[in-house]
C-alpha cells in the first residue's frame, strides 16, 4: 500500500537482508458508498483504504518476482470470490513458470458487498463458489484436461500451458468459523490479519481440532499472523510456541492511517529488523 516505485528496490533489499517472503494486499478499488464494515479492525471503519495506492496484486508479485531470485511472494488475501477463477488460474501459472514456482496463494472472499457488486459477482452464495473455485484452481493445475460441473460453475473440459506440474500452495483468509474449515479443510495453511495472540492461539487449535476431524493433519501446513509481537525475542518466542510458522512485518500501522515513509526509511527498518532477528 505505498509508492509503486519502491516495490522494486523494496523487494530486492529484503531479499539481500534474508527475508523469506513478501506479502502483497489486494484491492480492486475504492466504492464511494459502502455499508459493509470491514472485519480486521477495531470500529469496522475503512476510511484508512481511500486513495491508498493498491497494485493489482498478481502483477505486483511478477513484477517482482522478476527482479528478484530466491525470496517467496504470497497475496495476503487475493479476493478470489469476486473474480472469474479460469483466468486467474492462467494468471497463477504463469507467475509459477516464470518466477520458479516462488509463489503462495493467499485467497479470500471479500468481507464487502460492493466489491462483488462492482465486479458483476453475485454476493449470494459466495461461500460456495469460493469453494468451487477452489476445487478448478487445482483441476487446472495439473495441465491436464479438466472440466467442472458444481452447482454454481459450470466449466468445460480444457487444459491450460504451462503449468509447472508443482501445486500452488492455497493459504485460506478469513475469521469465521466457516473460513477456518475451509483451510482446515483443503488448504496448505491459513492467514490472519487484526487479532492479537492470544486470538491466534485461539484460532490455531481450531484448525488444529478440525485437521484431525477431516482427516488432513498430516499435510504440511503454515500459520500466518501479522507481527505486532514479533518485534522482541520474548514475542517471537511465544508466536513460535502457539504454532505460528509465518509472521508478516510491517513498520507503519495503515489501520490508524500513519502516512508512508521515504524509501530510504523503509529499507533501513527492514534491515535493522533483519540484523536484529533473522537468523542463518
Amino acid at each position: 500500500m505505498c509508492d509503486p516505485g519502491h516495490y522494486y528496490p523494496m523487494a530486492q533489499a529484503a531479499e539481500a537482508a534474508g527475508y523469506d517472503g513478501i506479502v502483497i494486499p489486494d484491492s480492486i478499488c475504492y466504492p464511494e458508498e459502502a455499508s459493509s464494515k470491514y472485519p480486521y479492525n477495531k470500529d469496522g471503519s475503512r476510511e484508512f483504504l481511500e486513495s491508498v495506492p493498491f497494485l493489482e496484486s498478481l502483477i505486483a508479485v511478477t513484477g517482482m518476482a522478476a527482479v528478484t531470485e530466491r525470496i517467496r511472494f504470497a497475496t495476503f488475501v487475493y479476493k478470489l470470490a469476486v473474480r472469474q477463477v479460469a483466468p486467474v488460474a492462467k494468471q497463477v501459472q504463469s507467475i509459477q513458470a516464470l518466477s520458479g514456482d516462488r509463489f503462495d496463494f493467499g485467497i479470500g472472499i471479500s468481507p464487502w458487498e460492493e466489491d462483488f457488486a462492482i465486479c458483476g459477482v453475485p454476493w449470494e452464495k459466495r461461500g460456495k463458489r469460493f469453494d468451487e473455485q477452489i476445487d478448478i484452481l487445482r483441476g487446472l493445475e495439473t495441465g491436464e484436461f479438466f472440466g467442472y460441473d458444481g452447482d454454481l460453475i459450470k466449466m468445460p473440459a480444457n487444459k491450460m500451458c504451462p503449468t509447472t506440474g508443482v501445486a500452488t500452495p492455497l493459504l485460506i483468509g478469513g475469521h469465521a468459523d466457516v473460513a477456518l474449515k475451509r483451510a482446515a479443510r483443503v488448504g496448505d495453511g491459513w492467514m490472519c490479519a487484526g487479532a492479537d495472540t492470544q486470538q491466534v492461539e485461539s484460532y490455531i487449535g481450531r484448525i488444529n481440532q478440525l485437521r484431525e476431524e477431516y482427516g488432513t493433519a498430516d499435510r504440511p501446513f503454515r500459520f500466518f499472523t501479522t507481527g505486532q509481537d514479533a518485534f522482541t525475542e520474548e514475542g517471537i518466542a511465544r508466536l513460535e510456541s502457539i504454532g505460528v510458522t509465518d509472521v508478516v512485518i510491517g513498520f507503519r500501522n495503515v489501520y490508524e492511517m500513519e502516512p508512508d515513509k521515504s524509501l530510504e526509511e523503509k529499507i533501513g527498518m527492514l534491515q535493522w529488523y533483519a540484523s536484529t532477528f533473522i537468523q542463518d
